[in-house]
């Protein structure tokens, strides 16, 4: 329980946890007011039935005295006016209590869902190259909103708490005989409860998170791969996948719906047992009609009227937390990492790209670079060739600053390329990949990729990458709606926006990952070369296995899988 909340209040902020002390503050008021509520009614119920009880009875003679009442019908109408007004206020700070923990617990859903987006946005790249995109949607849309239900149930176990303990005291004042025999049956079937229900609730929660977990692959992995599917033409395979998922999401959430009842219809028939037995036991020890021991037996039914929905509230919360507990565990895991921070110092090119003796590896003991230097000047045209796996991708994303060297400096223009300056030396990189990942969208809203649209900006590099004359043409322009991943448009035009959207922002650096290698010669060499001349005054780095894609590179190196660099001019 420690680790709990020790998880808990880490992934807390500071305002929130001024906010769970207040909602604190405020269920000890609610418990309060509960029972005063519970212990009211009664007083107010013998007075009205029986007049002369005011005057027996020294405290309420004393409020009859201390507001000079005269008459004891107006006396009984003002206690009752004042207890319809306590209960219509009581009425409203519940209902404000409600909304409170409502703010609380739902709206941490958008606060948990932003930093999670934050934290991966920050994420390192080779970090992020090691996570599920499927495991880190899941996180954002269902894990946030199954944290906020765990955070309900919390709530609400508090609040109840309090109210469990204030009647609970009155009931042992009352009569702390019968109140220790309900307690001990209360406390039997509690334990009861936990162990069997409880237990199969957290099971349920496990099965859940696995099930949706793979739920959320498939879809990712059928959708992204939808041509396939459709040619495949064998769909039974991958729906039987989807269909145990989904069964079992299902299944898990249909047992966590159903025993959650069980606690309060549980307890619902153990309160009306101990009001019976309570009846038989008085009965069988006075052997006598109990008439008079019906204002007792009146106010420890009034007791457990408002305990029994409490206790069930609480092994409700119990058992809400216990089904969503993972999701504490997943967003605890994501949010307590450190991301990238980066600092804005400038760093300019003017002259070269120094690297020397790099090496880098993903796995202790086996390097993919080892010992590179290598030097770039301004506007050098080169490509890196090689077997897959060789690494070449590997030492361009040291160059643009998406991986650190194990060892071994980056330096530009005699500058070590570092954590204060890599964020400037980023914003000087154009990046073509291989896969070209457009969104549904524009043309003016893909090229700008989330950034300010700058119309007479977005003409010209479409001019420069030789489509916007066609989208004016043959479409709607910059407004031209592309389709989910590009769909609308050919793999040559989806080549040509990203060339675009690499230029929108005058990059000294030019780099092709690959780009190419999807389209056909023709169309390969159209592009290339309206590459070459876009990049005439840019520096140009090229990952290529066609040798006709580097054909303009003055300078071609390969690496082999030493991995060595061998350097081949031309």
């Amino acid at each position: 329980m420690t680790h709990f909340f020790s998880k808990l209040f880490s992934i807390l902020t500071r305002h929130d946890k001024k906010f769970l002390l207040l909602l604190v503050l405020v269920s000890i008021l609610i418990s309060l007011v509960e029972m005063v509520g519970v212990t009211a009614i009664l007083p107010f119920i013998t007075i009205a039935s029986n007049f002369t009880s005011i005057h027996t009875n020294p405290t309420i003679e004393m409020v009859y005295q201390f507001f000079h009442f005269q008459n004891d019908i107006h006396f009984v109408i003002t206690v009752g006016s004042a207890l319809l007004l306590f209960y219509f206020l009581r009425s409203l700070l519940n209902l404000g209590y409600f909304y409170l923990l409502a703010k609380f617990s739902k709206g941490r859903y958008h606060l948990l869902a932003y930093r999670l987006f934050e934290n991966y946005l920050g994420m390192d790249y080779r970090s992020f190259t090691t996570k599920n995109s499927s495991d880190l949607s899941k996180a954002i849309i269902d894990e946030a909103q199954n944290m906020t239900n765990l955070l309900s149930g919390l709530l609400l176990m508090l609040s109840e708490i309090f109210i469990v303990i204030f009647i609970y005291t009155i009931m042992l004042i009352i009569n702390w005989k019968i109140t220790l025999l309900i307690s001990i049956l209360l406390i039997t079937n509690a334990i009861l409860l936990i162990l069997t229900v409880s237990r199969s609730i957290k099971k349920s929660g496990v099965a859940r998170e696995e099930h949706q977990k793979k739920f959320y692959a498939i879809l990712q992995s059928t959708l992204a791969n939808f041509k396939m599917m459709k040619l495949s033409s064998n769909t039974e395979p991958i729906l039987k996948k989807f269909a145990d998922a989904s069964a079992g999401y299902a299944n898990a959430n249909i047992r966590n719906e159903t025993l959650s009842h069980f606690p309060r219809l549980f307890l619902e028939a153990l309160g009306f047992g101990i009001i019976i037995f309570m009846v038989i036991y008085l009965v069988y020890k006075y052997q006598d009609n109990i008439s008079g021991a019906m204002a007792l037996i009146s106010m420890f039914v009034l007791g457990l009227y408002r305990l029994m929905p409490s206790a069930n509230r609480i092994l409700n919360g119990y058992n809400q937390i216990l089904f969503n507990k993972s999701s504490l565990d997943i967003i605890h895991n994501d949010l307590m990492y450190d991301p990238e921070n980066f600092g804005d110092t400038p760093i300019s090119f003017e002259h070269t790209l120094q690297l020397s003796h790099i090496h880098f590896e993903y796995e202790e003991a086996k390097p993919i670079l080892n010992d590179i230097t290598l030097t770039i000047n301004k506007g050098d045209k080169i490509a890196f060739i090689g077997e897959s796996g060789s690494g070449k991708s590997t030492l361009v994303d040291l160059i643009i600053g998406l991986y650190r060297p194990k060892s071994g400096t980056i330096t530009v223009d005699t500058i070590s390329l570092e954590e204060t300056n890599i964020k400037a030396w980023r914003t000087k990189i154009g990046y073509i990949p291989q896969t070209i990942t457009l969104f549904d969208a524009t043309v003016a809203q893909n090229v700008a990729f989330g950034t300010r649209i700058d119309e007479a900006k977005i003409k010209h590099v479409l001019h420069q990458a030789n489509i916007l004359e066609y989208l004016e043409t043959h479409h709607e322009g910059i407004e031209t709606m592309v389709g989910d991943g590009g769909i609308k448009l050919s793999g040559g035009q989806r080549q040509r926006l990203a060339i675009a959207r690499a230029l929108y922002h005058d990059p000294e650096i030019l780099v092709l990952d690959e780009a190419t290698s999807a389209l056909d010669t023709d169309t390969e060499a159209k592009i290339m070369e309206e590459i070459y001349r876009i990049c005439d005054d840019k520096t140009l780095i090229i990952i290529a296995h066609r040798l006709s894609t580097i054909e303009g590179c003055a300078k071609v190196y390969r690496i082999d899988n030493n991995p060595t660099l061998m350097c081949e001019k031309r």
